[in-house]
């Protein structure tokens, strides 16, 4: 069986790593980079370092509007399509990547596996909805990461071919974990640190960004902000200045993104990906947004949702340890070998 995966975004990175183990002696699969994260830092360092086997084609797409980046991906993307003819094209979550690849597959009339499907945060005007939603609804087989996925889509007529594998990020998050224990840190982390990230286009605007660095300068302590290339461009546009208790540093690899994480008090992030992370390595979370599609997070108590407001971010921080027995009840390990034991059962 041929399984071509397609992705583009650190957080896809990390979801493939887990099911491309897991598909080792199930599947040929062949990986495609349409390059919508090119740095080296938010792409080369997580293949070498998750053990991703190098993709086949790397389309080199890069920047560019929504629209213009999500057609030269389809084009791009088809291509490859017509000329491996994959048993099974795979996509994760919900960028560009995604929507594209998803695209060009239906098109083709080849079998689209969409993993992390059914996820709402219920705004239209966040591109990532509309890429979800438009990507569940012509996909063949949607593997969700949580009950609350599978009640999404059953609410929008889709049944068929539903089914709740659990989160796939999880065993690579323990993994990497397990593999870091031990090795000498060359972040020199001072004992006490709160960490974020900060990325999100709404939450860089001239608007926004003020406001959102207003939050990371009441915190009270030092924050580590492995700094993302839109927010620090946008920075600069803007003639912003950083507060004083924000420590900037280069974006991370994903081994010392997760040992950040480990340490830190708590993390402030708009994030989608990262919220799962910290809270699955027992790491309280305060998310940088008006809403959240891991509505686990908060349920369990290891996520407060407090937009851009200063106060309930600093009201959070004070909470105490996370419930790890709610955390692992939440996010239990094998997703990737569920999945990849549904792609290559009989259709």
């Amino acid at each position: 069986m041929k399984v071509i995966t397609v992705v583009g975004a650190r957080p896809q990175f990390v979801k493939a790593a887990a099911v491309s183990h897991a598909l080792e002696d199930l599947a040929d699969e062949l990986i495609v980079h349409t390059g919508q994260h090119y740095d080296p830092q938010m792409s080369d360092v997580f293949f070498t370092e998750l053990d991703i086997p190098e993709p086949m084609y790397h389309l080199g797409i890069g920047s560019a509007s929504h629209g213009a980046q999500t057609g030269r991906m389809l084009e791009a993307i088809e291509e490859v399509l017509l000329v491996e003819r994959p048993d099974w094209v795979m996509v994760y979550g919900d960028t560009n990547s995604t929507l594209a690849a998803a695209l060009a597959a239906v098109k083709l009339h080849i079998p689209l596996a969409h993993v992390e499907a059914g996820l709402r945060s219920g705004r239209m005007d966040m591109p990532e909805e509309v890429n979800r939603i438009l990507t569940d609804r012509i996909s063949d087989l949607l593997l969700c990461p949580t009950d609350n996925a599978v009640d999404h889509l059953a609410a929008e007529g889709i049944t068929n071919g539903v089914h709740n594998v659990g989160d796939v990020m999880t065993d690579t998050v323990r993994r990497t974990a397990r593999a870091i224990e031990g090795r000498e840190s060359s972040l020199g982390l001072p004992e006490h640190y709160f960490a974020s990230t900060l990325h999100r286009a709404e939450n860089t605007t001239a608007a926004q960004l003020p406001k959102a660095l207003a939050v990371l300068g009441a915190v009270p302590g030092t924050v580590i902000l492995p700094l993302h290339p839109r927010t620090k461009h946008a920075i600069a546009d803007q003639g912003l200045r950083l507060p004083e208790n924000v420590l900037a540093i280069e974006p991370l690899g994903y081994m010392d993104m997760i040992e950040l994480v480990t340490g830190a008090e708590a993390v402030l992030t708009d994030s989608g990906g990262l919220q799962k992370e910290a809270v699955i390595l027992g790491t309280r979370v305060v998310t940088l947004r008006e809403e959240t599609e891991w509505v686990e997070t908060v349920t369990i108590g290891a996520n407060d949702v407090v937009g851009l407001d200063a106060d309930l971010a600093v009201q959070a921080l004070s909470k105490g340890p996370l419930d790890m027995v709610k955390v692992n009840e939440a996010f239990p390990s094998g997703a990737s070998q569920r999945v990849a034991s549904l792609l290559v059962s009989p259709r």
